[in-house]
């Protein structure tokens, strides 16, 4: 029987050292896998050697490894009829709809996904024009198109949820495409540019699985049951074409705001909740890898990430990085015309001249913005996205990023100068407290303090802040059934992914997608 162990190696000893260390715990091991690999570096910038932490599993003589299983029941039989008169819908190809489909066609049921953007490689082009010379394309840029946010934000595949699925995922990540690693190592990280190639590689298998897939197609209203309008019974698109089915899977994404008011409109149940915006701080990436590794940041370790947070106990508010891309470039991200939006992004090798994170407030409804109009959240983020805008237009072009260094940020400067940036879209020197409502400021100075006390060297004189950082997560939740997840207002509708506040990320994003295609699936069992 396999039998699991723990080793731990020296970030510069070989795999042969592994095998050696496996052999004196087991001495008559056949073979072994791995299940788990993390590097340790805490205390590396005190002297402390990293280390590599594995866990392994190990088979004797005569003895196989379990293969990978996830329940699947066999419906396809149950199923043949029905989708041959109508195929679930799925509004959303990013990683929740594309593994809502996936799932789906295990069970052998294809679907019909509808993308309003193009494939990567078409969304590809738009978004450099975007980036290099400010023509923004309202179907076609990071958040909208084959694969979604996801697909060119940075491919980390980090998750806290607890999920049968996520292991699922992750073996699914690595059949289209990724690195072995991916199935074992601690927070994976395809990168933008390997997640780009993998996404278009499922899609081309889902076709082969007769799923319909209709890029450059917006949904632009739902088909009611005539008899019963909290029925829905299909969608219409832009060009005019209906499609009829029982299962309309609404997978936008959290910066599909026409979608919001398209619900709030007609009457779907919709929640207030919670998310967070502030900016991204951008360091060189030698800087973080000397204030993180120490000594060691030159022995070709990977490049350095961190995490931090800071809670303030008197207005219960909590400050921390996220999405943190070593070796990266900041992005601008928007979804409007008029809107300024910043995101993160790596590539596989993280090889970047710089590091950066979102430093990032939380928000929280009934207290930074009135819960009287569910759309508020929208607003509040629009609100500040749309001074970025006009602070670039009066400043610069209108595509410039609103940037300001980090010290002048603390004392309330304008930035004479400013340092060169990973950003391609370029940045001009603004006063980033004019963008944000006064507890954002104040939140993200108290936060800088404590974060340069746990990184030593944290607020330097190369750190540059650009902002700002809005689209963190949904600002609403669309209501559903626990159970069923269907909508709690309208049945045959199931809201999934991070736009309707179900999860958060590439990989809950597609756990979730699975989740809903198993409820689809659920009442055939």
């Amino acid at each position: 029987m396999a039998q699991k162990i723990q080793i731990t190696l020296q970030y510069e000893e070989s795999l042969e050292s592994l095998e050696k260390k496996i052999s004196v715990k087991c001495p008559n091991f056949q073979n072994y896998r791995i299940i788990s690999k993390s590097l340790d570096a805490r205390g590396a910038n005190q002297g402390k050697t990293p280390t590599f932490k594995y866990t392994i599993e190990v088979i004797n003589q005569g003895e196989i490894f379990s293969p990978y299983k996830v329940i699947c029941h066999n419906l396809s039989h149950k199923y043949k009829t029905y989708y041959q008169v109508e195929k679930p819908i799925i509004i959303g190809a990013g990683p929740a709809g594309l593994f809502c489909a996936l799932r789906l066609a295990e069970y052998g049921i294809p679907s019909i996904i509808i993308e309003r953007g193009s494939r990567a490689h078409e969304r590809m082009k738009h978004i450099a024009r975007h980036w290099r010379y400010g023509e923004f394309n309202s179907e076609d840029n990071v958040c909208y198109g084959e694969g979604g946010a996801g697909l060119f934000s940075d491919g980390k595949l980090i998750t806290r949820i607890k999920s049968p699925f996520v292991g699922y995922v992750m073996q699914k990540f690595v059949e289209f495409g990724a690195p072995p690693e991916t199935a074992f190592v601690s927070n994976p990280h395809l990168g933008s540019n390997k997640i780009r190639r993998l996404i278009s590689t499922l899609t081309e298998y889902l076709l082969s699985k007769k799923c319909e897939i209709h890029y450059n197609c917006k949904v632009s209203e739902f088909l009611f049951d005539s008899n019963d309008s909290n029925q829905v019974v299909g969608v219409k698109t832009s060009n005019g074409k209906s499609y009829h089915s029982d299962n309309v899977v609404l997978a936008t994404g959290h910066s599909a705001k026409e979608m919001y008011n398209y619900l709030h409109h007609n009457n779907v149940s919709l929640e207030h909740k919670d998310f967070a915006v502030g900016v991204r701080v951008e360091h060189l990436r030698s800087d973080i890898d000397k204030m993180q590794y120490g000594s060691f940041s030159d022995k070709g370790l990977v490049s350095s990430n961190y995490k931090l947070s800071h809670f303030n106990n008197s207005s219960n508010k909590g400050t921390y990085s996220f999405c943190m891309c070593p070796g990266g470039y900041v992005l601008s991200s928007g979804t409007d015309c008029d809107g300024i939006v910043v995101n993160g992004m790596s590539n596989f090798k993280r090889n970047s001249r710089w590091s950066n994170s979102a430093l990032v407030v939380s928000v929280q409804k009934g207290v930074d913005f009135s819960t009287d109009d569910i759309l508020s959240g929208v607003k509040f983020q629009t609100d500040i996205e749309q001074r970025a805008f006009q602070a670039s237009k009066a400043r610069a072009s209108g595509k410039e990023i609103p940037s300001q260094m980090v010290k002048d940020f603390l004392n309330d400067k304008e930035s004479l100068k400013l340092t060169k940036t990973s950003c391609p879209s370029k940045v001009f020197s603004e006063q980033l407290s004019t963008l944000f409502p006064n507890f954002i400021n104040e939140h993200l100075k108290t936060a800088f303090c404590d974060f340069n006390r746990k990184i030593k060297g944290f607020i330097s004189n190369n750190a540059m802040l650009l902002a700002p950082e809005t689209r963190t997560s949904a600002p609403l939740t669309i209501a559903r059934n626990k159970d069923t997840l269907q909508s709690l207002s309208h049945k045959g509708l199931f809201p999934c992914g991070e736009g309707s506040g179900h999860a958060g990320g590439i990989t809950s994003a597609a756990v979730d997608g699975i989740k809903v295609a198993e409820s689809i699936v659920l009442p055939l069992k």
